[in-house]
């Protein structure tokens, strides 16, 4: 199996991770509705039969039980799992010792006394400053409840000032969380991808199917019955599609080529950057398992470059 340090001397985790949004998520994610407590109990056994043992959750996905669940999967299972959560300071909570309260009941809904990476959800400088942040974390990481610092939703400039600040307490910042995909590359542009690059950050790829998109099974009919987010996303019209299909004809020639799906070339896509680790949601096992296939090999430089020619511009 792949893996990939967090940052430069965080813990090793597998190349790819698992997203957990959906897991207990009924507002955007039809949780209760698509798919329940079954489907992503099976995809996180999937996960780990296939060696994908990274998971990335928040206390705000499903208000808390996308955590609760997680934790009940890890005791069920005796493979050592890596646990990435997430702390957001709205709606009243901007006090330092909140970051340690909450850190504190992740930790108890996950059954678990440490964790992997613990990642500030935004930066919400308005309410808590950054220094406020690192220097409770750089605590943390002192005291053993988490072995790594990251942030999410940063851009290259709070990266690089949450990064200094780490560096004066002697901790390295470990992660950026952003949106990366084939349809999302924004970061190339601002600096963000540069700025990690350059700091030895790595950067977690949320939406790196751009949720859904890069897995060639919308069509302009199907996109008519949509549930949640996806109704909102422009790209899912019939218009957005069809502005698309120069991507997804290249991809499914890679697909055949190699025998893989449209969504296992975009994933090996993003691992073909360098210090990306992906974390494609699963919804069930089948899609756990289809995710695991994006390992294990790789494409050729030249055809990483074509599918950026083939995507739309930024």
């Amino acid at each position: 199996m792949q893996t990939i340090k967090l940052g430069s001397n965080g813990p090793t985790v597998t190349a790819l991770g698992v997203g957990t949004w959906a897991w207990g998520d009924t507002l955007f994610w039809a949780y209760g509705k698509d798919f329940g407590a079954k489907d992503v109990a099976e995809a996180f056994q999937a996960s780990v039969d296939a060696g994908i043992t990274f998971f990335d959750t928040a206390e705000v996905y499903g208000l808390g039980e996308s955590e609760r669940l997680i934790g009940k999967f890890c005791k069920q299972t005796s493979q050592p799992v890596q646990i990435a959560t997430k702390y957001f300071p709205l709606p009243w909570r901007w006090q330092r010792s909140a970051i340690a309260d909450a850190l504190t009941a992740s930790l108890e809904r996950l059954q678990t006394e440490q964790i992997s990476l613990y990642q500030i959800h935004w930066p919400l400088e308005f309410l808590l400053k950054t220094k406020d942040f690192m220097e409770v974390l750089a605590e943390e990481v002192k005291k053993g409840r988490i072995q790594s610092v990251g942030v999410s939703n940063y851009s290259a400039a709070q990266m690089a000032l949450a990064h200094q600040y780490l560096a004066e307490k002697g901790i390295p910042l470990a992660v950026n969380q952003v949106p990366y995909s084939l349809l999302t590359r924004q970061i190339e542009q601002n600096g963000t991808l540069e700025k990690a690059r350059q700091l030895g950050v790595t950067i977690l790829a949320y939406s790196p199917l751009a949720q859904g998109l890069l897995t060639g099974k919308y069509t302009p009919e199907s996109v008519k019955t949509l549930q949640g987010a996806r109704r909102i996303d422009p790209r899912f019209s019939p218009k957005g599609l069809q502005k698309l299909e120069p991507l997804f004809s290249t991809l499914k020639d890679l697909s055949e080529k190699y025998d893989k799906t449209m969504a296992q070339v975009s994933l090996n896509w993003l691992v073909a950057q360098g210090n990306i680790i992906p974390i494609p949601g699963a919804k069930n096992a089948n899609q756990a398992k289809q995710n695991a296939g994006a390992l294990g090999w790789s494409l050729t430089p030249e055809e990483v470059e074509l599918l950026r020619l083939k995507a739309p511009k930024i």
